[in-house]
């Protein structure tokens, strides 16, 4: 039933101007609950509109075409008005004063309309929407771009095929100097940004665009920075001996003399995030039986996972309208290759978009993404109030969906889903190698290079003319690497990267989640499933799913140090993931006996 002073759901800021003042809590928290849910129904609906937009420009983008961009741009600024409505803030803020006569679950609402009012206030004038077209834009240049080889078209997907797996040093430099080619033209695109989000959040107190992201963690942009940096100090000492075992043997595989530093071009992913096509483990490669079984059965078996650790199946819906997989070379249109979820109404329109390969790889990628839709559907239920059906803090997301992903290869697990013959003789050492090749190497990449480009893009305000130097010297410093030859201002490698343009000032979300993703598989694995955490089988166990669920259901309605320190008894710490590794610095340390280090001690 609506209050009795609101006519209409838009009616809002009534609550307080028009209303009788309370007189007591009830009273308070009857008017501050008909609010809410005129907010909430406003935001789902608006809210829906917009990522329906934002879906049709990231799965069918036409070179040329730019009429869904126009209406993209016309549901993100009918969603920011109504959020960072002044009558919202005024009606947010009139309610926080007294937050002692609202119950815990209204204060958190209102907080969290505040938070999102912060990013898009009406106080900015035009700024918000310049902010808008000018992000949409960058979206539409990077995921539209047609990158060439010698002149020859060739897909994104083929650039890291190239770099995955060929020795052709000549082939290589080509194919990664392609891959930056887009930088040039998202340049100017990211200074516009650079100063349109500053903008955007400073009418409600916010420092910077950094500032107001740190500020959804309940941190300050210097605690997010103390936090990352206690991050890559935690695994510096075995980063350092990876970074140099990385030298010796890609100089042996190419050939070459030992480089100080690890040229770009020698690495299996565009921006050396991630390095585990250096390692081959014997018994632990399917990609025959992927391609045999085909990418549908891939998709299908991602929820079967699931459903067997006591998941409902997934909506008819997520079949019919994902985008699950590439788009032909040839197809008049291309899309986001970036795999992803989205959570379009905060229901039950749950999709994914993905280019789904028969790989080993991608096997784990399908049910990382299918994790975070799992998470999506588990705080969808009536107590949580549409504007905080989100992960306990952004990490938290990526934390289930990576961990379901470390899971998903450990050899119980593929012995189990007839992936790899039972008993399969496999080397654990080298295969730690290739984890640690992925989740250590990882963190001085997100929480090092992206997380001190952005602060330095944001906080600093570093200029146009600096982006490209500012880039190498921190990919130098945090990752060890060098680009290949000389990459003057021309060029904006930084913005090549997905999260710089959009979904933009978090990527230490990545970072925060593989570090929880180790504390909650140490957890389920020694208190659940009473294995070792190196080999592991979640498949089937009732258990390790009402565990999950329990994590996953009240979204951001709780605190998220709370929710950990509940959860598995534990604060945020590297120390699961340096003591799951732990092998594997005895064995590096063996094998870099003798060779020259480049990396300093500590960082």
């Amino acid at each position: 039933m609506k209050h009795p002073c609101i006519s209409t759901a838009i009616a809002l800021g009534c609550l307080f101007s028009a209303c009788k003042p309370a007189t007591n809590n009830e009273a308070t928290q009857a008017n501050a609950q008909a609010f809410l849910d005129a907010y909430n129904q406003k935001y789902q609906a608006l809210y829906y509109e917009d990522n329906l937009a934002q879906w049709q420009l990231n799965t069918r983008i036409v070179a040329g075409d730019t009429t869904q961009q126009q209406i993209t741009d016309a549901a993100d600024k009918a969603f920011a008005d109504f959020t960072g409505s002044k009558e919202n803030i005024d009606s947010a803020q009139h309610y926080l004063k007294d937050t002692a006569a609202l119950t815990p679950l209204q204060v958190r609402q209102f907080e969290t309309i505040l938070f999102y009012a912060g990013n898009t206030p009406a106080t900015a004038g035009d700024v918000v929407a310049r902010r808008i077209k000018a992000q949409n834009t960058q979206t539409a240049a990077l995921y539209g771009f047609r990158y060439t080889i010698d002149g020859k078209p060739v897909t994104s997907g083929k650039i890291d095929e190239i770099l995955a797996t060929s020795t052709d040093l000549p082939l290589r430099r080509s194919a990664w100097t392609a891959s930056k080619e887009v930088g040039k033209a998202l340049k100017v695109g990211l200074d516009s940004l650079q100063n349109l989000r500053n903008a955007s959040v400073a009418p409600l107190g916010y420092k910077n665009f950094f500032d107001y992201n740190a500020r959804e963690y309940g941190m300050s942009e210097d605690e997010v920075l103390q936090l990352t940096r206690k991050f890559i100090a935690e695994v510096w000492p075995l980063y350092r001996e990876l970074h140099t075992w990385a030298r010796y043997e890609l100089a042996a595989k190419y050939k070459q003399p030992v480089p100080a530093y690890l040229p770009a071009d020698w690495l299996p992913n565009r921006w050396g995030q991630d390095w585990t096509a250096l390692v081959q483990v014997e018994g632990l490669n399917f990609d025959k039986i992927l391609k045999e079984r085909g990418v549908t059965w891939m998709a299908k078996e991602g929820e079967n996972f699931y459903s067997s650790l006591g998941f409902d199946s997934l909506p008819a819906t997520f079949w019919t309208r994902s985008s699950l997989y590439s788009v032909p070379v040839d197809s008049p249109f291309s899309k986001n290759n970036h795999a992803s979820a989205w959570h379009l109404d905060l229901n039950r329109d749950v999709r994914s978009l993905q280019s789904i390969t028969p790989t080993t790889e991608y096997w784990s990628t399908v049910l990382h993404e299918f994790g975070h839709i799992y998470y999506f559907l588990s705080y969808s239920n009536p107590n949580i109030p549409f504007v905080l059906r989100n992960g306990a803090n952004r990490g938290f997301h990526e934390a289930f969906g990576t961990m379901m992903g470390l899971a998903s290869l450990q050899k119980p697990f593929l012995e189990g889903r007839n992936l790899i013959p039972a008993n399969t003789k496999t080397n654990d050492t080298l295969k730690l190698l290739q984890e640690a090749l992925d989740y250590v190497v990882h963190i001085p990449w997100g929480s090092g290079v992206m997380t001190e480009f952005e602060y330095q893009l944001y906080v600093k305000k570093i200029p146009q003319s600096a982006y490209n130097r500012t880039w190498w010297d921190l990919v130098k410093k945090y990752q060890g690497i060098e680009p290949p030859t000389e990459r003057g201002e021309i060029y904006c490698d930084a913005a090549t990267k997905t999260h710089i343009n959009d979904d933009a000032a978090q990527y230490y979300d990545y970072s925060i989640a593989n570090v929880l993703v180790f504390q909650f598989h140490d957890y389920i694995a020694k208190n659940i499933l009473h294995q070792d955490p190196h080999a592991t089988n979640y498949w089937g166990n009732k258990e390790v799913g009402n565990f999950l669920k329990k994590v996953m259901e009240p979204g951001a309605s709780v605190s998220w140090q709370s929710l950990l320190k509940t959860s598995i008894g534990q604060d945020m710490s590297a120390q699961a993931m340096v003591d799951y590794f732990a092998p594997l610095m005895t064995y590096l340390k063996h094998v870099n006996a003798g060779r020259n280090y480049t990396l300093p001690e500590k960082i």
